[in-house]
């Protein structure tokens, strides 16, 4: 039976993952700073029948040792990772960046971008040695050299996971022939409090009427990604590979779809 460590799960897309995994029968490693979240998400998770497990572990991906902790108890528990993805991540204030604190900063860059290079590290460390795996990084706006005022530090770390997990994946090919496969996940625009909400839910992002409009055409609950990428992430054979729900065409058809049915998610 196979297993899925996803970090930041206990809510939002990370445990919409959680739930598509565990339908597929994959032991699910539940991972969250949020000791109560966690409890909670495993409640949920256990009404979905499985012969699967399920294991909660606490882990700020700010802190390596926690990440070492996280994959040590994994290992414990079902003997091996097939999958890991680093989820966990936290919005910005929307302010331009001379109105940003250095706090501000540091705690956005040590979740978003060095909790992903951090777990991608050790991650990568085991899956070389048991001689597969598949690690997962979550692409997201800037990525795409997108730039916004007021996602200017989400955008650089969003750029740099994507220059990162390509570089990896490099490395994948030329050290250790392709056996763990580095990938990257670009689920696009997900209606969740992330959108609304900056510093690990501490600062309340106000979002403009234009911004809204623009979510209410290209968004979509987690669930509704989670259930096309997961799939595909099961399936997936290729190093460097990619996986994403909010292609061009997509994008191209909700603007369509848009002139005839409007949604509104934030008065849902």
């Amino acid at each position: 039976m196979k297993t899925v460590v996803i970090t930041g799960s206990a809510r939002g897309f990370g445990f919409a993952m959680a739930k598509d995994f565990r339908k597929n029968n994959f032991n699910v490693v539940l991972s969250d700073i949020n000791q109560d979240g966690l409890k909670k998400a495993k409640e949920e998770l256990e009404e979905i029948k499985s012969e699967a497990k399920i294991l909660t572990v606490v882990c700020d991906v700010t802190k390596s040792e926690m990440i070492e902790d996280l994959l040590n108890k994994t290992i414990d528990t079902f003997g091996s990772v097939d999958i890991w993805i680093n989820n966990a991540g936290v919005n910005q204030p929307d302010l331009p960046v001379a109105l940003l604190t250095e706090k501000d900063i540091d705690f956005l860059l040590n979740i978003d971008l060095k909790g992903a290079i951090n777990g991608s590290r050790i991650a990568f460390a085991h899956m070389a040695k048991q001689g597969y795996g598949q690690i997962y990084n979550v692409e997201g706006y800037g990525s795409n050299d997108a730039m916004k005022t007021g996602l200017t530090i989400y955008g650089t770390a969003k750029r740099a996971i994507t220059y990162f997990t390509e570089a990896l994946a490099k490395e994948s090919t030329s050290h250790y022939n392709n056996n763990v496969l580095v990938c990257r996940l670009t689920p696009g625009i997900m209606i969740t409090n992330f959108l609304t909400q900056a510093n690990g839910g501490e600062t309340k992002v106000e979002l403009s009427n234009k911004v809204k409009n623009v979510y209410n055409i290209l968004g979509d609950y987690p669930e509704t990604i989670s259930a096309y990428v997961v799939p595909r992430m099961i399936k997936n054979k290729k190093n460097n590979g990619r996986v994403a729900w909010l292609t061009t065409g997509r994008a191209f058809r909700k603007f369509f779809k848009a002139m005839f049915k409007k949604n509104d998610f934030f008065n849902e």
